[in-house]
């Protein structure tokens, strides 16, 4: 038995020994217990190190709220996690930890020195420190605040375990099994519905785990906890522990995540650690409880100091005595209680320290039949210890000589400054908050969801009353349900918890200007770092938060809130209402990322779309690449052929016979309709009334703020049917966008859409000899240049299949695109490529389209534009209608930064030494200029061209179209290559080649 374990005390089975190691030492625990209560029986206080001042931290609570106890640790071979709260991490045989942001280790740690020079660290001062010299943020500042930034080690292993994920619909989800969620539980399952119980703790209990003398219809408190779950149980109640509802969205989806085998070893390797559940209710009950508040002194986070609940939870829990010789700092009576406890468990409790003037004289009779001292009107001024509290000293509350107190020996002081409901799931809900001056806290008011707040998380207290209140939340429910309710009144004796008002911010010893009280202990923020936040000009509380630190990372201010609150409201004298909360932000606890991943890492991270002709490519030899969720072929290497060889040679025989692509993957919706030409006026930048059934044209698709969002080629395949073509990536983009006008902006139009992406299997052909080929295969279209002229489109039989046939071309060839009903893809396509033996054909893919449409100026978007490109900028102006009334993007052309003369234009670039330029390299003006240059653009895609026998580029330049013949510069590791600005368009500036040759014979 261990020096700090109690015997006949808590619930882990003493019988069973687990041993585990923190920093390499091997301690023993019981099962049942978590790592920080099995360190604190072995009388290990020192946890961790803080994240800025670096200065010794233990644990403050004993829950997922815990802001200083964060560890490491390891399960085996690449399962290792940083930041792992010890009072959540439960123990098994072989469990490796280590503590945390410290060197070269705990009880000696040189970033300690940080909290010498604590004067240069204040409120914000990463905005005033880093400015001069100016150049020194690069190369000095940032490497170093980069290294020293954050608390644990990200993981360098890749994670081996594996992650599960499920949906759940019930009538009612009940977060919190304590004495209010088991209470709403019964009084819902009673009057008939589904009802779910959920909680974050190892059992159901909640505040009652920690009562055990508390009685419940005259019954001790843990014997009623049994009963009751054996009789939820028996009504059908489904109880999930280790879950934690950590964020609440809208129409009542609750994300939740639950533990399956971090207390566990030696399981089957595919067993999931974490499963996320995706929790639809009809009904939503938090009982989620409330969190105790830290006091605010000098000296509030050394090891050894905690809250009082934490320590009557550790005790009556776990069996663990923190400390022998306790202090107790309260402004509220349920410290009270927590005195008692480990009075009666055998510390000697040296006083209670509390701020009221007055105390129920009944709590006074118990202290003094204990022995227990007690101070009223007094509050802890400071406390002392290196590496753990070794002795406090104490002054009246009026008393102005903070200096002069008395000095009480301890080796624990617990501290309790009243409860804080929590709020942050009904928070995530946008629901609106109340000020309530009597508890000096915020309460829930309304929500727009379907939810339900009992107990403590709305200020109740006492056990009869939060069981009071739960039960009635399950009748309101099953009642809202529409289901008949009947439930019975639990008889209850009263367990008093206390009304005092919290003492936010304590009087300190402020004699040196050294104090250091701490509102938030997970970003080391201190009570003079708000009020010197406010003396700086923050006058809003989010301002405050940001820049001081306080509530932000994982803590989300579960801590720190409410005291920030307080003392930012008195910094800027007002009322705390209208100083207000910050937001509090999902998840609530801190999350694996592979609990939000689920079963999509590996192969299953994102859907791979394959065409029909997919099968072919790789039967072919095809190297595929990921455009979107679409796998595409990017090139067919034949034997000893390397990617450009092949390029090369894909592009030579398209360019002097004809090639063969698969275009399935462009996005297709079919706009149908009486109102079909209007709504295509409205969304593209051309003109639609005048293009005749049977013709394309090319479409460009802005932003509302005026920038290219997409693009491609549309037939108009009858008076009210047009066929959209868009880019591979942007199909579903696009098709939300115009969903969205339609249904939003313009209800009027009589017009549908359809998303036809996968209906039509899409195949290129281009080249010289493309109409040759396919002309025999085609019925009812007859391809000459007069009877199907480019930028024509028809139904008709393509090899027997029915088809939509577009004559377009994105290589500057004669060239059709072949759309036949998906399913017969393959069939066209091995038809086509029997049929083109003789004309010398070859398949091409994406990297040879790439080149080819490069030569002719053809933009891709998202590739040679970048969200901030104006057709203008791509010299595509002759793309936007000049009479239309409006479109989409018309009125953010106009904007003044739009049409500024120093804009960034589309341009070619030829090199003067024939180097292949890098996509995305820089550009400047003047390759002289001192560092950091000035640059004037970037390279947007850079290939070797065969037909031009040299690199092409294209690229965006400041004032290109005004700089044609200039010369510029691309700085590069070893050298600055000089470029001339030339056309976009390299090859064949007449489109001679796209023309069928005027009577050829086909």
């Amino acid at each position: 038995m261990t020096t700090y374990r109690v015997a006949g005390k808590g619930r882990v089975d003493t019988g069973q020994p687990v041993t585990f190691t923190f920093d390499g030492k091997r301690f023993e625990g019981c099962a049942g217990d978590t790592v920080a209560s099995a360190l604190l029986a072995n009388g290990v206080h020192l946890m961790g190190r803080s994240f800025k001042y670096h200065r010794p931290r233990g644990p403050v609570t004993a829950g997922s709220e815990e802001p200083n106890a964060l560890i490491g640790t390891r399960r085996g071979a690449g399962q290792f996690e940083p930041n792992t709260r010890a009072t959540v991490q439960e123990i098994w045989d072989g469990l490796e930890t280590t503590s945390q942001n410290k060197f070269p280790n705990l009880k000696f740690d040189i970033g300690a020195i940080n909290d010498f020079a604590y004067m240069l660290f204040s409120a914000g001062f990463y905005y005033k420190t880093f400015m001069w010299p100016k150049n020194f943020w690069h190369k000095v500042y940032e490497p170093f605040i980069r290294k020293a930034a954050g608390l644990g080690v990200s993981p360098t292993e890749e994670d081996p375990d594996t992650y599960a994920s499920r949906n759940l619909h019930c009538d009612v989800l009940i977060v919190g099994a304590g004495p209010t969620g088991l209470a709403a539980a019964r009084a819902a399952a009673v009057g008939g519905v589904n009802v779910v119980l959920i909680d974050e703790n190892v059992e159901c209990g909640g505040t009652l785990l920690s009562k055990p003398n508390a009685e419940i219809n005259g019954m001790p408190s843990w014997d009623w906890l049994a009963a009751e779950l054996v009789s939820l149980r028996s009504l059908g109640v489904k109880i999930m522990t280790r879950t934690t509802a950590i964020g609440y969205y809208h129409q009542n989806m609750i994300g939740m995540v639950e533990k399956l085998t971090d207390h566990l070893s030696d399981l089957p390797k595919d067993t999931p650690r974490e499963r996320m559940w995706h929790v639809r209710a009809k009904q939503v009950i938090l009982a989620q409880g409330a969190l105790e508040k830290p006091l605010v002194f000098h000296g509030n986070d050394r090891p050894g100091v905690m809250l009082a609940g934490s320590a009557q939870t550790y005790l009556n829990r776990y069996g663990v005595l923190v400390g022998k010789r306790p202090v107790i700092i309260t402004s509220h009576d349920s410290a009270w209680d927590a005195a008692f406890d480990l009075a009666d468990a055998g510390a000697d409790v040296r006083a209670i320290v509390d701020t009221r003037e007055t105390v129920d004289e009944e709590l006074q009779s118990q202290a003094r039949m204990r022995g227990i001292g007690m101070k009223l009107s007094h509050t802890v001024t400071a406390t002392s210890g290196r590496l753990r509290v070794s002795s406090i000293r104490v002054n009246p509350i009026d008393d102005g000589k903070a200096g002069d107190g008395l000095i009480i020996p301890c080796d624990a002081l617990l501290m309790s400054g009243g409860w804080t409901p929590s709020l942050h799931l009904f928070s995530h809900t946008k629901g609106s908050l109340t000020w309530n001056e009597d508890q000096t806290t915020f309460l829930p008011k309304d929500t727009p969801e379907d939810c339900t707040i009992a107990g403590a998380s709305r200020g109740l207290w006492g056990i009869e009353n939060v069981l009071i209140d739960g039960a009635s939340a399950g009748v309101k429910v099953a009642m809202a349900l529409g289901k008949e309710s009947q439930t019975r009144q639990h008889k209850v004796t009263h367990d008093r918890i206390g009304s005092g008002v919290s003492q936010i911010e304590l009087p300190t010893d402020k004699s040196s200007g050294k104090a250091k009280a701490f509102v938030d202990f997970q970003n080391d923020v201190t009570a003079k770092d708000l009020r010197l936040a406010v003396r700086e000009g923050m006058r809003s509380i989010e301002h405050v938060k940001r820049y001081t630190t306080n509530g932000m990372a994982t803590d989300q201010g579960k801590m720190s809130n409410i005291n920030g609150l307080n003392i930012a409201a008195d910094a800027l004298n007002k009322p705390q209402p209208q100083v207000g909360l910050t937001t509090f932000r999902p998840p609530y606890t801190p999350t694996t990322f592979g609990a939000f991943a689920g079963y999509h890492r590996g192969d299953h991270f994102e859907i791979t779309r394959k065409t029909q002709i997919d099968s072919w490519a790789q039967e072919n030899g095809a190297v595929f690449e990921p455009v979107g969720q679409w796998r595409r072929a990017r090139y067919f290497p034949k034997r000893g052929e390397d990617m450009d060889t092949a390029v090369g040679r894909e592009c030579r025989t398209t360019r002097a016979h004809v090639g063969i692509f698969d275009a399935s993957t462009l996005g297709k919706i079919e706009v149908v309709g009486p109102d079909a030409v209007e709504f295509m006026n409205r969304m593209y930048t051309n003109p639609w009334t005048k293009l005749a059934a049977g013709r394309c044209r090319y479409g460009l698709l802005l932003g509302d703020d005026g920038f290219i969002r997409d693009d491609g080629v549309i037939g108009r395949m009858s008076q009210d049917c047009f066929h959209v073509t868009t880019t591979t990536g942007g199909a579903a983009r696009v098709m939300n966008m115009m969903e969205d006008y339609l249904q939003t902006e313009w209800p009027d139009l009589d017009v549908w859409l359809t998303s036809t992406t996968e209906n039509w299997s899409t195949i290129a052909l281009n080249g010289p000899k493309a109409a040759k080929l396919l002309a025999p295969l085609v019925d009812g279209v007859e391809l000459t240049e007069d009877a199907f002229p480019h930028m024509s489109c028809a139904e008709c039989t393509v090899a027997g299949m029915p088809a939509r046939l577009f004559r377009v071309s994105f290589t500057g060839e004669i060239g059709f695109e072949i759309n036949v009903p998906a399913p017969m893809g393959r069939k066209l396509w091995e038809t086509l490529w029997q049929a083109g033996q003789e004309h010398g054909i070859t398949a091409y893919g994406t990297e040879t389209m790439h080149v080819l449409r490069a030569e002719k100026g053809y933009i891709i978007v998202g590739q040679d534009t970048d969200g901030t490109v104006t057709p203008y900028d791509a010299g595509m102006g002759w793309a936007v209608a000049k009479t239309k009334k409006d479109f989409v993007g018309m009125r953010g052309l106009m904007r003044p930064d739009l049409v500024a003369s120093n804009r960034r234009h589309l341009v070619g670039l030829l090199t003067e030494d024939g180097t292949k330029l890098e996509e995305g390299a820089q550009i400047v003006f003047d390759p002289h200029q001192a560092i950091p240059m000035t640059m004037v653009g970037h390279v947007t895609s850079s290939y070797h061209s065969d037909a031009m026998g040299r690199p092409i580029a294209l690229a965006l330049v400041e004032c290109g179209q005004n700089r044609m013949g200039e010369t510029v510069y691309i700085p590069m590791p070893d050298r600055t290559i000089a470029a001339k600005i030339t056309s976009t368009v390299f090859f064949d500036p007449s489109n001679s080649r796209v023309k069928i040759p005027s009577g050829e014979m086909l």
